[in-house]
């Protein structure tokens, strides 16, 4: 076993993402398995001072260290603006920047892992970040990981896939999470550095909220996670149509159902906040408190991931919600908008029959799935209990995998 090594998680985004908490958590689970006393330098992308502040302040393990990557703060960020021509100018120079609290660390590391999920996409634009990330690392001779995550595709802009597979060439490894992944890479010939695993956030442990935060969970009630992001893929980006439809998919829920609803905030970005989305939704639904109940966003990952595992049933939008709910064998419908979802249901049912597609996502057809994933409760949740140990398995072999191939 390998004693004290540092290990730097870069590239993720602000505990505010509990699915960015949960990566995190259940990586430094997975190392702590394969190496002794090892500590871990976190370098994010914050949005703003204050955000990076709490979560420095609120960090909880002392292993843990954070510091925070370079990046825009806001539309009109003097130092971005000023650095704009310089990214064109001096490539090379605006990479060190972005980077360059984590730069002094890097030579005494074991290894750099890129972390966050899905950074290595389309899904939000140009991952210029992080190939910067990439760049960064082993242009100083260290090992760089793309750790448990999805990856493209990129074919809609061919110029650019042809970029990335000679970028992603060049990379130590690529741990991706799901078949469609690895099955994507090996189409555009990038395979020799690649490595199945699963998301790591299916090792995090779930943790009972304690003093101020205690809860009462009811018997039998049903967990939701809806999203602003949603509105993408149901509505064309109109979100005042996709609350609209919101409320009256959970007024259905609520009307077929006896049980007790509780709406689940995930994300509480401040560009993207599930719990102002939800209470707005609430606010137009004539369903009474006692039945549905908000969770206010005080929780974190692993409490979430604790309430969450007291439901009969889930149903959810964010990943990493749908991925507590998993991993803690409770029966999941999943609202997927992206591969995400998808290659999760096959890795663990092999099949997509509990994923709901967002132009089905309408009131009558997700209570009726509800329902029908009621019925089958028990039958799930042995389908669950019998999987979900060979997934934790998988998650927890990539620390043998990253020993393995850095040495």
């Amino acid at each position: 076993m390998s004693e004290n090594p540092t290990f730097i998680l870069a590239g993720n985004g602000p505990y505010d993402n509990r699915g960015c908490e949960a990566i995190v958590r259940g990586t430094v689970k997975i190392l702590r398995h394969y190496y002794k006393d090892p500590s871990f330098l976190c370098v994010s992308f914050f949005q703003n001072q204050e955000q990076f502040e709490k979560q420095r302040r609120e960090e909880f393990d002392p292993a843990i260290v954070h510091k925070k990557a370079n990046k825009r703060q806001s539309k009109f960020d003097p130092n971005w603006l000023l650095r704009l021509p310089f990214r064109r100018l001096y490539p090379e120079l605006y990479k060190n920047w972005i980077y360059k609290e984590m730069i002094p660390y890097i030579e005494n590391s074991n290894s750099v892992l890129s972390v966050g999920g899905d950074n290595y996409s389309l899904d939000y634009g140009i991952p210029r970040s992080f190939t910067y990330l990439d760049d960064v690392v082993l242009e100083r001779k260290k090992p760089l990981i793309i750790w448990g995550a999805s990856v493209g595709p990129f074919g809609k802009i061919p110029e650019y896939e042809k970029y990335m597979k000679k970028h992603l060439q060049n990379v130590t490894g690529i741990f991706a999470r799901e078949p469609a992944t690895i099955e994507y890479l090996d189409k555009i010939g990038i395979k020799d550095n690649v490595y199945k695993v699963a998301d790591p956030a299916f090792l995090m442990d779930a943790t009972e909220p304690q003093s101020n935060k205690k809860i009462e969970i009811e018997e039998d009630s049903i967990g939701i996670n809806l999203s602003t992001l949603m509105a993408r893929y149901v509505s064309n980006g109109n979100v005042e149509s996709w609350i609209n439809k919101a409320s009256t998919i959970l007024e259905e829920i609520a009307k077929r159902s006896d049980n007790k609803i509780y709406l689940i905030p995930h994300v509480t970005l401040p560009d993207s906040n599930d719990y102002l989305f939800l209470k707005e939704v609430k606010e137009r639904i004539k369903t009474s408190e006692e039945k549905m109940i908000l969770l206010p966003p005080t929780y974190n990952a692993s409490e979430t991931k604790w309430i969450i595992s007291k439901m009969k049933l889930f149903a959810g939008a964010r990943t990493h919600s749908t991925i507590a709910a998993l991993s803690t064998c409770i029966p999941t419908l999943s609202f997927a908008y992206s591969i995400k979802a998808k290659g999760i249901n096959r890795d663990i049912f092999g099949h997509e029959d509990y994923c709901l597609n967002p132009e089905k996502l309408n009131p009558e057809i997700v209570a009726k799935k509800i329902e029908s994933m009621l019925e089958k409760e028990n039958e799930i949740r042995a389908e669950l209990k019998a999987a979900i140990p060979k997934i934790e398995n998988e998650a927890l072999l990539a620390g043998k995998t990253l020993m393995k191939i850095t040495g």
